[in-house]
Order: C-alpha cells, then structure tokens, then sequence
C-alpha cells in the first residue's frame, strides 16, 4: 500500500496524506474557500482544516489570504501548482482504476458500481447519525 500511496499522492516536495488530498480536492473545485466553508465540507473541525490548508501552503499548492469583500474573513485557494498537482493526481487514479477495473466483466463493473453507492450511502446515514447537522 506504501507504493500505491506514494504514486497517488507524491508532489516534489514530498507525499500527502490522505486528509490533505482530500483537503486540496475541495480546494482546487472553486476559486476561493472560506476557511469555516471548508472546515464544513470537509466535516472537521476548523482547526483541523486550518492545518492541513497549512501544509498545502507550505508546499506552494494552495495559498491563504484576506478575502477582498471582508478584510477579516480568510480564504484559501488553488495556486497553479496546487491545480497541476490535483491533475496530476487525477491521471494516476484514472490509470488505477483502468487497471483495476480491467479485471471485471462490464456486468461486474455495474454490479461493483451499484454495491459501492449503497455501501457510501450507508457510511454517510451513519455518520449523519453520529453528528446531525446543526439547525
């Protein structure tokens, strides 16, 4: 798995964790993210978003700011090495998947699909469970 890690998630100045992956996936998807906005969709606490946009930072894929509507509200967003990196990142698990999937018949390929939404849905049932969403 330490091979696999390293070939999805290597940037030049090192690898990435998986909550950091996640953290630059959202990122890249808009032009700017409050900080407490992506604290939210990554459902962490904002100290725990706070330090992984900080490793993005210190690896030049991401960059921190005062936003130009509230000078007291900090944003993040993508720095063209961030949006580099996350193609980059799409490719190898594109080429992954190719491989992987390439050992399934198409009729296990839509069983597989099938069985994975309903396995995802049932993990998000559960941890909506665990933590409702505030009202």
């Amino acid at each position: 798995m330490a091979s696999l890690r390293e070939h999805l998630f290597r940037t030049a100045q090192g690898i990435l964790e998986p909550g950091q992956v996640d953290t630059l996936e959202l990122i890249v998807q808009q032009p700017t993210w409050r900080m407490s906005d992506l604290a939210d969709a990554l459902r962490v606490d904002p100290s725990t978003a706070t330090r992984a946009v900080q490793r993005m930072v210190t690896l030049g894929l991401a960059e921190r700011r005062a936003s130009s509507e509230d000078g007291r509200v900090v944003v993040v967003s993508a720095t063209a090495a961030g949006v580099a990196w996350h193609q980059q990142l799409l490719r190898n698990r594109t080429d992954l998947m190719r491989h992987v999937l390439g050992e399934f018949d198409p009729a296990e390929r839509i069983e597989f699909a099938s069985l994975l939404e309903r396995f995802v849905d049932a993990i998000d049932g559960f941890a909506s469970e665990l933590h409702p969403p505030a009202c």
